[in-house]
Protein backbone atom coordinates (compact mmCIF):
# COMPACT_ATOMS: atom_id res chain seq x y z
CA UNK A 1 0.00 0.00 0.00
CA UNK A 2 1.20 3.48 -0.90
CA UNK A 3 1.48 5.87 2.27
CA UNK A 4 0.68 9.60 1.03
CA UNK A 5 1.85 12.50 3.04
CA UNK A 6 0.38 15.84 2.53
CA UNK A 7 2.74 18.63 2.72
CA UNK A 8 0.92 21.37 4.50
CA UNK A 9 2.74 24.29 1.95
CA UNK A 10 0.39 27.21 3.30
CA UNK A 11 0.79 26.81 6.37
CA UNK A 12 3.38 29.07 7.98
CA UNK A 13 6.19 27.24 9.79
CA UNK A 14 9.24 28.63 12.24
CA UNK A 15 12.47 29.23 10.03
CA UNK A 16 15.22 27.04 9.91
CA UNK A 17 18.17 28.75 10.61
CA UNK A 18 21.12 28.55 8.94
CA UNK A 19 23.54 28.12 12.20
CA UNK A 20 22.31 24.46 12.80
CA UNK A 21 24.47 23.71 9.58
CA UNK A 22 27.18 25.37 12.03
CA UNK A 23 31.06 23.50 12.12
CA UNK A 24 33.07 22.50 15.22
CA UNK A 25 37.13 22.66 14.98
CA UNK A 26 39.18 21.72 18.54
CA UNK A 27 42.28 21.63 18.87
CA UNK A 28 42.17 18.04 18.79
CA UNK A 29 44.62 15.04 16.25
CA UNK A 30 44.79 16.94 12.52
CA UNK A 31 41.33 18.85 13.11
CA UNK A 32 43.42 22.05 12.88
CA UNK A 33 46.97 21.45 12.09
CA UNK A 34 47.16 19.77 8.86
CA UNK A 35 43.96 20.00 8.22
CA UNK A 36 42.93 23.77 7.79
CA UNK A 37 46.47 25.30 8.99
CA UNK A 38 49.34 24.28 7.04
CA UNK A 39 51.66 27.51 7.63
CA UNK A 40 52.67 29.83 5.30
CA UNK A 41 55.95 28.19 4.28
CA UNK A 42 54.16 24.58 3.39
CA UNK A 43 54.53 23.26 0.17
CA UNK A 44 50.38 22.44 0.22
CA UNK A 45 48.66 25.82 -1.62
CA UNK A 46 47.61 27.75 1.28
CA UNK A 47 46.25 31.70 1.97
CA UNK A 48 47.89 32.30 4.88
CA UNK A 49 48.91 29.28 5.96
CA UNK A 50 44.99 28.38 5.30
CA UNK A 51 44.48 25.36 3.08
CA UNK A 52 43.05 26.32 -0.30
CA UNK A 53 41.65 23.46 -1.06
CA UNK A 54 39.60 22.71 2.20
CA UNK A 55 38.72 26.78 1.92
CA UNK A 56 36.76 25.93 -0.90
CA UNK A 57 35.33 22.75 -0.18
CA UNK A 58 34.10 24.69 3.25
CA UNK A 59 33.09 27.75 1.32
CA UNK A 60 30.95 25.42 -1.62
CA UNK A 61 28.59 24.07 1.88
CA UNK A 62 28.49 27.68 2.86
CA UNK A 63 29.89 26.92 6.50
CA UNK A 64 27.61 29.82 8.92
CA UNK A 65 29.79 29.72 11.52
CA UNK A 66 32.64 27.73 13.40
CA UNK A 67 32.87 27.17 16.92
CA UNK A 68 36.56 27.10 18.84
CA UNK A 69 39.06 26.37 20.04
CA UNK A 70 37.00 23.85 21.69
CA UNK A 71 35.69 21.66 23.53
CA UNK A 72 37.90 20.27 26.12
CA UNK A 73 40.77 22.00 24.75
CA UNK A 74 39.08 25.73 25.72
CA UNK A 75 39.02 24.87 29.49
CA UNK A 76 43.00 24.76 29.15
CA UNK A 77 43.28 27.33 26.53
CA UNK A 78 45.32 30.39 27.40
CA UNK A 79 44.43 33.17 24.57
CA UNK A 80 47.63 34.97 25.23
CA UNK A 81 49.66 32.15 24.20
CA UNK A 82 48.50 32.22 20.64
CA UNK A 83 49.04 35.43 19.59
CA UNK A 84 52.41 37.69 19.04
CA UNK A 85 55.30 36.20 16.84
CA UNK A 86 54.86 32.55 16.00
CA UNK A 87 58.70 31.69 17.29
CA UNK A 88 57.95 33.34 20.39
CA UNK A 89 54.64 31.48 21.23
CA UNK A 90 53.98 29.40 24.27
CA UNK A 91 54.80 25.13 23.69
CA UNK A 92 51.94 23.26 25.96
CA UNK A 93 51.18 20.07 25.80
CA UNK A 94 47.77 18.75 25.00
CA UNK A 95 46.52 17.18 27.91
CA UNK A 96 43.27 16.30 26.60
CA UNK A 97 44.19 15.06 23.21
CA UNK A 98 46.77 12.49 22.82
CA UNK A 99 49.86 14.18 24.88
CA UNK A 100 51.39 16.14 22.03
CA UNK A 101 53.00 19.25 22.01
CA UNK A 102 50.62 22.69 20.56
CA UNK A 103 52.87 25.25 19.33
CA UNK A 104 50.07 27.67 19.54
CA UNK A 105 50.10 28.92 15.95
CA UNK A 106 46.96 28.60 15.23
CA UNK A 107 45.67 31.20 17.73
CA UNK A 108 43.05 34.15 17.51
CA UNK A 109 44.16 35.77 14.48
CA UNK A 110 44.51 32.76 12.31
CA UNK A 111 41.05 31.83 13.56
CA UNK A 112 39.48 34.81 12.66
CA UNK A 113 41.41 34.77 9.36
CA UNK A 114 40.04 31.27 8.60
CA UNK A 115 36.65 32.56 9.35
CA UNK A 116 37.49 35.68 6.32
CA UNK A 117 38.16 33.27 4.20
CA UNK A 118 35.39 31.15 5.06
CA UNK A 119 33.39 34.29 5.12
CA UNK A 120 31.03 32.87 8.19
CA UNK A 121 30.45 33.97 12.10
CA UNK A 122 32.62 33.36 14.93
CA UNK A 123 31.50 31.04 17.84
CA UNK A 124 34.37 31.39 20.68
CA UNK A 125 34.55 29.30 23.89
CA UNK A 126 36.14 30.65 26.65
CA UNK A 127 37.90 29.01 29.33
CA UNK A 128 36.56 28.93 32.74
CA UNK A 129 37.72 26.05 33.72
CA UNK A 130 41.43 26.62 34.51
CA UNK A 131 40.96 30.80 33.47
CA UNK A 132 40.08 33.61 35.04
CA UNK A 133 37.12 36.29 34.66
CA UNK A 134 39.93 38.69 33.63
CA UNK A 135 41.30 36.43 31.21
CA UNK A 136 37.84 36.08 29.69
CA UNK A 137 37.00 39.93 29.41
CA UNK A 138 40.68 40.69 28.12
CA UNK A 139 40.33 38.34 25.47
CA UNK A 140 36.94 39.74 23.88
CA UNK A 141 38.28 43.34 24.97
CA UNK A 142 41.43 42.74 22.46
CA UNK A 143 39.16 40.80 19.61
CA UNK A 144 36.47 43.54 19.79
CA UNK A 145 37.24 46.53 21.34
CA UNK A 146 36.87 49.62 18.67
CA UNK A 147 38.94 52.35 20.83
CA UNK A 148 42.04 53.04 22.86
CA UNK A 149 42.26 50.29 25.42
CA UNK A 150 45.31 48.40 26.49
CA UNK A 151 43.88 44.92 24.70
CA UNK A 152 43.10 47.15 21.74
CA UNK A 153 46.32 48.35 21.44
CA UNK A 154 48.12 45.04 21.85
CA UNK A 155 45.79 44.04 18.65
CA UNK A 156 46.95 46.70 16.80
CA UNK A 157 50.78 45.67 17.60
CA UNK A 158 50.08 42.56 16.35
CA UNK A 159 48.82 43.72 13.31
CA UNK A 160 44.75 43.69 13.24
CA UNK A 161 43.43 47.58 13.38
CA UNK A 162 40.09 46.95 13.29
CA UNK A 163 38.43 44.73 15.76
CA UNK A 164 36.35 41.64 14.97
CA UNK A 165 32.60 40.73 15.25
CA UNK A 166 32.30 37.91 18.17
CA UNK A 167 28.62 37.06 17.23
CA UNK A 168 28.36 33.40 19.67
CA UNK A 169 30.39 33.54 22.66
CA UNK A 170 30.01 30.01 25.13
CA UNK A 171 30.87 30.82 29.08
CA UNK A 172 31.97 27.18 29.87
CA UNK A 173 32.37 23.60 27.55
CA UNK A 174 30.68 20.39 29.75
CA UNK A 175 31.33 21.81 33.05
CA UNK A 176 29.85 18.80 33.82
CA UNK A 177 32.51 17.16 33.03
CA UNK A 178 36.09 17.23 32.00
CA UNK A 179 35.39 21.25 32.13
CA UNK A 180 35.54 21.27 36.04
CA UNK A 181 33.32 18.50 36.87
CA UNK A 182 30.63 21.36 38.28
CA UNK A 183 27.13 20.73 40.04
CA UNK A 184 24.36 22.54 38.03
CA UNK A 185 23.93 25.16 41.03
CA UNK A 186 27.57 25.65 41.49
CA UNK A 187 27.80 26.08 37.20
CA UNK A 188 25.16 28.12 37.34
CA UNK A 189 26.49 30.63 39.51
CA UNK A 190 29.71 30.55 38.01
CA UNK A 191 27.88 31.33 34.73
CA UNK A 192 25.95 34.31 36.37
CA UNK A 193 29.55 35.79 37.25
CA UNK A 194 30.90 35.34 34.05
CA UNK A 195 28.61 36.85 31.91
CA UNK A 196 28.30 40.11 34.09
CA UNK A 197 32.17 40.75 33.06
CA UNK A 198 31.89 40.20 29.74
CA UNK A 199 32.25 43.38 27.75
CA UNK A 200 29.51 44.65 25.19
CA UNK A 201 31.54 47.63 23.15
CA UNK A 202 28.67 47.17 20.34
CA UNK A 203 25.72 48.22 21.81
CA UNK A 204 23.31 47.76 19.19
CA UNK A 205 25.04 44.16 18.66
CA UNK A 206 25.34 42.54 21.86
CA UNK A 207 27.75 39.38 22.04
CA UNK A 208 25.22 36.25 21.89
CA UNK A 209 26.00 34.22 24.81
CA UNK A 210 25.63 30.67 25.60
CA UNK A 211 25.74 28.93 28.54
CA UNK A 212 27.26 25.64 29.59
CA UNK A 213 23.69 22.72 29.20
CA UNK A 214 23.46 19.45 29.46
CA UNK A 215 24.97 15.79 28.23
CA UNK A 216 22.38 13.50 26.91
CA UNK A 217 19.15 13.17 29.21
CA UNK A 218 20.65 15.15 32.59
CA UNK A 219 17.62 17.09 32.46
CA UNK A 220 18.13 18.24 35.94
CA UNK A 221 20.53 20.73 34.83
CA UNK A 222 18.64 21.75 32.73
CA UNK A 223 16.27 22.54 35.41
CA UNK A 224 18.68 23.81 37.92
CA UNK A 225 20.14 25.88 35.03
CA UNK A 226 16.80 27.35 33.83
CA UNK A 227 16.21 28.20 36.85
CA UNK A 228 18.92 30.03 38.88
CA UNK A 229 20.54 31.95 35.51
CA UNK A 230 17.36 31.62 33.09
CA UNK A 231 17.06 35.38 32.87
CA UNK A 232 21.05 35.73 31.99
CA UNK A 233 20.78 33.49 29.10
CA UNK A 234 20.41 33.81 25.37
CA UNK A 235 20.58 30.33 24.96
CA UNK A 236 21.99 27.03 26.56
CA UNK A 237 23.47 24.08 24.73
CA UNK A 238 23.34 20.65 24.61
CA UNK A 239 25.90 17.41 23.96
CA UNK A 240 25.00 14.26 22.02
CA UNK A 241 26.71 11.93 20.04
CA UNK A 242 25.64 8.41 18.77
CA UNK A 243 27.38 5.66 19.62
CA UNK A 244 26.45 2.33 17.87
CA UNK A 245 26.54 -0.09 21.08
CA UNK A 246 26.05 2.97 23.47
CA UNK A 247 29.11 2.11 25.75
CA UNK A 248 32.08 4.72 25.67
CA UNK A 249 34.86 2.09 26.37
CA UNK A 250 33.44 0.15 23.50
CA UNK A 251 31.53 2.27 20.82
CA UNK A 252 32.13 -0.25 17.91
CA UNK A 253 34.28 0.51 14.49
CA UNK A 254 33.41 2.62 11.66
CA UNK A 255 33.78 -0.19 9.21
CA UNK A 256 32.91 -3.89 9.57
CA UNK A 257 30.46 -3.62 11.73
CA UNK A 258 27.37 -5.88 12.05
CA UNK A 259 24.05 -5.08 10.74
CA UNK A 260 22.69 -4.88 14.31
CA UNK A 261 25.24 -1.81 14.52
CA UNK A 262 23.69 -0.14 11.79
CA UNK A 263 20.04 -0.46 13.57
CA UNK A 264 21.23 0.51 16.95
CA UNK A 265 23.26 3.43 15.15
CA UNK A 266 19.76 4.65 13.94
CA UNK A 267 17.85 4.42 16.54
CA UNK A 268 20.19 6.55 19.10
CA UNK A 269 20.45 8.83 16.16
CA UNK A 270 16.45 9.50 16.25
CA UNK A 271 17.00 9.43 20.26
CA UNK A 272 17.71 13.19 19.61
CA UNK A 273 14.29 14.05 18.73
CA UNK A 274 13.20 13.07 22.25
CA UNK A 275 16.05 14.61 24.08
CA UNK A 276 15.43 17.78 22.29
CA UNK A 277 11.96 17.62 23.06
CA UNK A 278 12.39 16.70 26.57
CA UNK A 279 14.69 19.88 27.23
CA UNK A 280 12.75 22.19 25.34
CA UNK A 281 9.89 21.54 27.41
CA UNK A 282 11.87 22.32 30.45
CA UNK A 283 12.82 25.68 28.73
CA UNK A 284 9.30 25.86 28.04
CA UNK A 285 9.06 26.59 31.45
CA UNK A 286 10.60 28.88 32.70
CA UNK A 287 10.99 30.88 29.27
CA UNK A 288 7.53 30.51 27.28
CA UNK A 289 7.71 33.04 25.12
CA UNK A 290 10.97 30.87 24.01
CA UNK A 291 13.38 33.71 24.03
CA UNK A 292 16.16 31.43 24.76
CA UNK A 293 17.28 29.14 22.17
CA UNK A 294 18.68 25.71 22.42
CA UNK A 295 22.17 25.08 21.06
CA UNK A 296 23.39 21.85 20.29
CA UNK A 297 27.36 22.83 19.60
CA UNK A 298 28.28 18.89 19.51
CA UNK A 299 26.62 16.40 17.68
CA UNK A 300 27.37 12.98 15.42
CA UNK A 301 29.09 9.55 15.70
CA UNK A 302 31.58 8.45 17.29
CA UNK A 303 33.28 4.81 17.03
CA UNK A 304 36.37 3.36 18.04
CA UNK A 305 39.50 4.80 16.42
CA UNK A 306 40.57 3.76 13.51
CA UNK A 307 43.44 0.73 14.74
CA UNK A 308 47.11 2.26 14.65
CA UNK A 309 46.26 5.60 15.52
CA UNK A 310 46.71 7.68 18.01
CA UNK A 311 43.76 7.00 20.55
CA UNK A 312 43.48 10.76 21.58
CA UNK A 313 43.17 12.14 17.62
CA UNK A 314 39.82 10.73 17.03
CA UNK A 315 40.01 9.26 13.91
CA UNK A 316 37.40 7.00 12.09
CA UNK A 317 35.79 6.57 8.46
CA UNK A 318 32.76 8.34 7.73
CA UNK A 319 30.57 5.89 5.28
CA UNK A 320 27.09 5.75 4.10
CA UNK A 321 25.91 5.28 7.68
CA UNK A 322 27.09 8.62 8.72
CA UNK A 323 25.16 10.33 6.19
CA UNK A 324 22.05 8.81 7.44
CA UNK A 325 22.54 10.40 11.27
CA UNK A 326 23.38 13.69 9.60
CA UNK A 327 19.79 13.49 7.42
CA UNK A 328 18.43 12.02 10.69
CA UNK A 329 19.73 14.85 13.04
CA UNK A 330 19.17 17.78 11.04
CA UNK A 331 15.45 16.73 10.30
CA UNK A 332 14.75 16.10 13.79
CA UNK A 333 16.56 19.71 13.92
CA UNK A 334 14.57 21.43 11.66
CA UNK A 335 11.41 20.18 12.91
CA UNK A 336 12.56 22.08 15.93
CA UNK A 337 13.50 24.78 14.75
CA UNK A 338 10.96 27.10 16.58
CA UNK A 339 13.44 26.50 20.03
CA UNK A 340 16.49 25.41 18.04
CA UNK A 341 18.78 27.97 16.84
CA UNK A 342 21.96 26.68 16.55
CA UNK A 343 24.25 23.16 16.07
CA UNK A 344 27.79 22.23 15.70
CA UNK A 345 28.82 18.86 14.07
CA UNK A 346 31.73 17.50 15.54
CA UNK A 347 34.36 18.15 13.99
CA UNK A 348 34.58 19.80 10.34
CA UNK A 349 38.00 18.34 9.45
CA UNK A 350 39.62 14.84 10.14
CA UNK A 351 37.87 13.97 13.46
CA UNK A 352 34.99 12.23 14.37
CA UNK A 353 31.97 12.94 11.73
CA UNK A 354 34.28 14.96 9.75
CA UNK A 355 32.95 17.13 6.26
CA UNK A 356 37.00 16.51 4.94
CA UNK A 357 39.81 14.10 5.23
CA UNK A 358 43.19 15.46 4.23
CA UNK A 359 46.29 13.43 4.22
CA UNK A 360 49.30 15.61 3.21
CA UNK A 361 48.19 17.46 0.30
CA UNK A 362 45.49 15.17 -0.25
CA UNK A 363 41.53 16.09 0.14
CA UNK A 364 38.15 13.55 0.55
CA UNK A 365 34.88 14.71 0.93
CA UNK A 366 33.16 12.57 3.14
CA UNK A 367 29.22 11.36 2.66
CA UNK A 368 28.27 13.54 5.81
CA UNK A 369 29.60 16.24 3.47
CA UNK A 370 27.23 15.66 0.60
CA UNK A 371 24.55 15.66 2.84
CA UNK A 372 25.39 19.31 3.90
CA UNK A 373 25.62 19.89 0.60
CA UNK A 374 22.09 18.49 -0.69
CA UNK A 375 20.64 20.14 1.95
CA UNK A 376 21.84 23.65 1.42
CA UNK A 377 18.55 24.70 0.76
CA UNK A 378 17.01 24.62 3.89
CA UNK A 379 18.84 27.38 5.38
CA UNK A 380 17.03 30.17 6.24
CA UNK A 381 13.86 28.41 4.88
CA UNK A 382 10.44 27.77 6.23
CA UNK A 383 10.05 24.77 7.41
CA UNK A 384 7.19 22.53 5.98
CA UNK A 385 4.98 20.29 8.23
CA UNK A 386 3.50 16.85 6.87
CA UNK A 387 0.58 14.93 7.69
CA UNK A 388 0.12 11.28 7.27
CA UNK A 389 2.18 7.88 8.05
CA UNK A 390 5.46 7.94 7.31
CA UNK A 391 7.04 4.26 6.16
CA UNK A 392 9.15 2.59 8.18
CA UNK A 393 13.06 3.58 7.96
CA UNK A 394 12.03 6.68 6.57
CA UNK A 395 13.51 10.54 7.70
CA UNK A 396 12.01 13.53 5.99
CA UNK A 397 11.76 16.82 6.01
CA UNK A 398 10.34 19.83 3.37
CA UNK A 399 11.02 23.69 3.48
CA UNK A 400 9.98 26.65 1.37
CA UNK A 401 11.59 29.16 0.20
CA UNK A 402 11.94 32.21 -2.98
CA UNK A 403 9.08 30.15 -4.42
CA UNK A 404 11.14 26.61 -4.15
CA UNK A 405 10.03 23.52 -1.90
CA UNK A 406 12.54 21.30 -1.02
CA UNK A 407 12.21 17.82 -0.03
CA UNK A 408 14.74 15.75 1.29
CA UNK A 409 14.93 12.10 2.86
CA UNK A 410 16.80 9.42 3.73
CA UNK A 411 16.08 5.24 4.00
CA UNK A 412 17.90 3.83 6.55
CA UNK A 413 16.19 0.56 5.88
CA UNK A 414 19.61 -1.79 5.12
CA UNK A 415 17.49 -3.80 1.92
CA UNK A 416 13.97 -2.47 0.92
CA UNK A 417 13.35 0.08 -1.73
CA UNK A 418 10.60 2.36 -0.54
CA UNK A 419 7.78 4.07 -2.13
CA UNK A 420 6.40 7.74 -0.80
CA UNK A 421 3.49 9.63 -2.36
CA UNK A 422 3.38 13.05 -1.66
CA UNK A 423 0.68 15.91 -1.82
CA UNK A 424 1.38 19.79 -1.31
CA UNK A 425 -1.65 22.47 -0.67
CA UNK A 426 0.53 24.77 -2.87
CA UNK A 427 1.03 24.56 -6.49
CA UNK A 428 4.64 23.15 -7.78
CA UNK A 429 4.95 22.29 -11.80
CA UNK A 430 8.39 21.57 -12.13
CA UNK A 431 11.18 19.64 -11.25
CA UNK A 432 14.35 21.95 -10.86
CA UNK A 433 16.81 19.41 -9.52
CA UNK A 434 17.23 15.81 -7.91
CA UNK A 435 20.19 14.40 -6.44
CA UNK A 436 21.38 12.03 -4.09
CA UNK A 437 23.77 9.39 -2.56
CA UNK A 438 23.38 5.86 -2.32
CA UNK A 439 25.30 2.85 -1.59
CA UNK A 440 25.49 -0.78 -2.30
CA UNK A 441 27.51 -1.67 1.03
CA UNK A 442 26.09 -0.23 4.61
CA UNK A 443 29.98 0.89 5.24
CA UNK A 444 30.72 2.22 1.73
CA UNK A 445 33.18 5.12 1.89
CA UNK A 446 35.36 6.90 0.06
CA UNK A 447 39.10 6.42 0.53
CA UNK A 448 42.18 8.34 -1.01
CA UNK A 449 42.37 5.33 -3.85
CA UNK A 450 38.42 5.58 -4.38
CA UNK A 451 37.01 9.16 -3.59
CA UNK A 452 34.15 9.36 -5.12
CA UNK A 453 32.91 5.85 -4.06
CA UNK A 454 29.97 7.62 -2.07
CA UNK A 455 28.94 11.07 -3.95
CA UNK A 456 26.39 12.92 -4.90
CA UNK A 457 24.21 11.31 -8.05
CA UNK A 458 21.03 12.38 -10.00
CA UNK A 459 18.35 10.85 -8.97
CA UNK A 460 15.79 9.72 -11.06
CA UNK A 461 13.30 8.50 -8.36
CA UNK A 462 11.04 11.06 -8.52
CA UNK A 463 7.46 11.68 -10.30
CA UNK A 464 5.95 14.65 -10.19
CA UNK A 465 1.87 15.56 -12.09
CA UNK A 466 -0.67 18.01 -10.85
CA UNK A 467 0.91 18.20 -6.98
CA UNK A 468 1.22 14.69 -6.53
CA UNK A 469 4.84 13.00 -6.24
CA UNK A 470 6.21 9.72 -6.07
CA UNK A 471 8.92 9.18 -4.39
CA UNK A 472 10.58 5.50 -5.22
CA UNK A 473 13.60 5.88 -2.38
CA UNK A 474 16.41 2.90 -2.67
CA UNK A 475 17.68 0.98 0.52
CA UNK A 476 20.75 3.53 2.24
CA UNK A 477 19.90 6.58 0.52
CA UNK A 478 19.85 10.00 0.86
CA UNK A 479 18.10 12.15 -1.62
CA UNK A 480 17.08 16.07 -2.20
CA UNK A 481 14.66 17.14 -4.46
CA UNK A 482 13.61 20.79 -5.50
CA UNK A 483 10.41 21.90 -7.09
CA UNK A 484 9.48 25.51 -8.82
Amino acid sequence: MLMTIELLTQKKGPKISKYLYGQFSEHLGHGIYGGIYVGENSDIPNVNGLRSDVIEALKAIHVPVVRWPGGLFADTYHWEDGIGPKDGRKKIVNTNWGGVTENNYFGTHEYFELLRQLGCDAYINANIGSGTVQEMAEWVEYMTMPGESPMAALRRKNGQEEPWCVKFFGIGNESWGGGGNMRPEYYADVYRQYQTFLPQYDKENPIYKVACGPSDDDYDWTEKVMKIAGKYLDSISLHFYTLPTGVWQDKGDATNFPESEWTSTMNRAKYMDELVTKHSTIMDHYDPEHKIDLIIDEWGTWYNVEKGTNRGFLIQQNTIRDAMVAAITLNIFHKHADRVYMANIAQMVNVLQAMIVTKDDRLIKTPTYYVFDMYQKHMEAQWVEGVGDVPENITYTASQKNGELTLSLANYDLHETKKIHFTASSSYRNIISAKGLFADKMDACNTFDHPDEVSEQPFDGVELNNNQMIVTLPAKSVVSITLK
